[in-house]
């Protein structure tokens, strides 16, 4: 096998070869032709005139002859036997030129004066130092027509009676060297030049092979991750519904007269519920950055009260597993996202409560020239050097091949790296096998004074007092809609389609409109609010809800500018956004 392959590289070498000097004959039948006349016309004389117009008659035809078949196997050299025969045709062609020539020495010799002896050792010597550029890619060519001519030319020179001529012919033979060595310096030079082109040729195949290979990859992989994607967006859709549901139901629910022990069952639904809804949050929250719809609201606020506040959440969990949990004062005010930078600390702190067994964990803040340097410190497994660029990608998880809903979804650490780098923050990590790790994320300070929020003590709701009408293709979600809005004190309809609600309204015009942002036949709640808002008025107020994942959805739902809720909805949230899209 090796031993073919060497054979074909030869053979295309010396394919290449015979191109080269195929395509030289070209340049040079002309040239040699005028220069046959002109050596007729100089030398010419009574004694060797016929001989010479025959010589150079067949000077001319060899010529003729070979430009001939250069062209016509120049583009033909294929096959490798042809371009064997071609070398051998070429050898006699060049044979038989290379004896026209040197036989012009004879012809012209004795009897020419000494300047056309000159002119006529001279062309033949022209004639053999051009051969090296034209014909020495196949040496064997080159010497076809170099040694006869340049031989035979010393031999005539070496039987002459006087001894300068003998010497002239020495003079030849060494010549002939020297144009031996040149050749074969050329052919060495051709033949890398041929080799070097094939590389280069082999080079770029390759690069388009593993190109189209690369293309293929990446298209594959950007159909699985839409894929995926659509995927999580349609999973996270209606896993939403009864989740949302089952919240709003809970919520009605737990102001009836309950017994301590149904109660406590409530309590535990509840939990369950939260719990299920943190998950879905969790992937809302990614598909928010991925959909490039979080504008960062920055303004100047004190770290330490929300460092104060994630403590206050985390503590318990971090005293249920028996790790201690510490953090640092400091009297800092950034500038930057407050909610955002509470996301990415909130997601930082439960990646280490989860990956720490023994000791605890540190969140502490430190300035270095104009930042401060907010750092979250464990004791927990540590990460390997070779992983520490992969936890920050989506669903990665480093020790949970069970996939324990526990240590969630493997996406806290992607949407604090995809939060930090939408503010404009530095988020690094550094860690040690076994020994633990720290994150730092890098927040600009600012002398800026913060405006500090007032508390707002949050009682039992006002009655809202006003007329709504609820537009959602789900039974479950209406009904427990209709249920949570009654017990505010509001005036309720329910329509599953935009042609219905339309005819509710029509019948009575509501004092706002909440629809949900899927509906059915592929309509939206944007198309329903607007037909509504035609109806009854553009300042109607409404609230857009979605439970859709999807990034181009949710890129057209914020680019509606109608106010926009998440399911699953806790009732203070949507509380809270009826009592601010209410007029007063």
């Amino acid at each position: 096998m090796k031993a073919n392959a060497q054979r074909f590289a030869e053979s295309r070498i010396l394919v290449e070869q015979l191109r080269l000097v195929l395509g030289n004959v070209g340049s040079t039948v002309a040239p040699i032709c005028l220069l046959a006349v002109l050596v007729l016309f100089s030398l010419s004389n009574d004694s060797n005139a016929t001989a010479l117009r025959t010589w150079c008659a067949g000077a001319i035809l060899a010529n003729l002859f070979a430009f001939h078949y250069a062209r016509k196997h120049l583009t033909g050299i294929t096959r490798i036997r042809l371009a064997h025969r071609i070398v051998w045709a070429l050898v006699a062609q060049r044979a038989v030129s290379g004896v026209i020539w040197g036989a012009l020495v004879w012809i012209t010799f004795d009897t020419a004066s000494l300047a056309g002896r000159i002119l006529a050792i001279a062309v033949i010597a022209g004639m053999a130092g051009g051969a090296v550029s034209t014909q020495s890619a196949v040496l064997p060519v080159f010497f076809a027509f170099v040694v006869p001519a340049v031989s035979i030319v010393a031999l005539k020179l070496w039987l002459t009676d006087d001894s300068a001529y003998h010497a002239l012919g020495l003079v030849c033979l060494l010549y002939l060297v020297s144009l031996v060595d040149q050749a074969r310096s050329s052919a060495r030079a051709a033949r890398t030049t041929i080799e070097l082109r094939f590389e280069n040729t082999e080079l770029m195949e390759k690069l388009r092979r593993e190109t189209l290979v690369a293309q293929g990859a990446r298209r594959e992989a950007e159909h699985s991750n839409a894929a995926k994607s659509k995927f999580l967006a349609a999973a996270s859709h209606d896993l939403r519904q009864p989740i949302h549901a089952q919240g709003l139901f809970l919520d009605v629910l737990s102001r009836t007269e309950l017994s301590p022990h149904q109660r406590e069952l409530v309590a535990c639904v509840g939990s369950a519920s939260h719990a299920s809804a943190e998950m879905l949050n969790t992937l809302l929250d990614f598909s928010r950055i991925e959909a490039g719809v979080i504008e960062p609201q920055q303004r100047a606020f004190r770290l330490q009260p929300l460092l104060n506040k994630i403590e206050r959440e985390f503590e318990p969990q971090a005293d249920a597993r028996g790790l201690s949990y510490r953090s640092r004062e400091n009297t800092w005010a950034v500038l930057s996202d407050p909610a955002l930078v509470e996301l990415i600390l909130r997601n930082l702190v439960a990646n280490a409560i989860n990956y720490t067994r023994h000791g605890g964990l540190l969140v502490a803040c430190r300035k270095r020239g104009g930042h401060a340097v907010l750092e979250v410190w464990d004791t927990g497994i540590g990460i390997e050097a070779s992983q520490q660029g992969e936890v920050f990608r989506e669903f990665h998880q480093l020790g949970n091949p069970e996939r324990d809903r526990h240590k969630g979804l493997g996406l806290g650490l992607a949407i604090a790296d995809g939060l930090a780098r939408t503010l404009g923050h530095g988020l690094s990590l550094a860690s040690t096998l076994h020994r633990g790790s720290v994150f730092r994320l890098v927040l600009p300070i600012t002398d800026t004074l913060p405006i500090e929020a007032s508390s707002v003590e949050h009682g039992k709701p006002q009655m809202l007092g006003a007329r709504a009408l609820v537009i959602d293709d789900d039974e479950t979600v209406r009904t427990a809609m209709l249920h949570l809005l009654r017990d505010w004190g509001c005036e309720c309809e329910a329509a599953e389609s935009i042609e219905q609600a339309l005819v509710l309204a029509t019948q009575q015009a509501p004092d706002l409109v909440i629809s949900d942002y899927r509906l059915r036949e592929k309509r939206t709640g944007i198309e329903a609010i607007a037909a509504l808002r035609a109806l009854l008025g553009n300042d109607l107020p409404a609230l857009l809800i979605t439970g859709d994942t999807a990034p181009d959805r949710l890129r057209e739902a914020k680019a509606s500018g109608i106010a926009l809720l998440h399911k699953p909805i806790t009732p203070s949230h949507l509380y809270r956004a009826l009592v601010t899209i209410l007029p007063p």
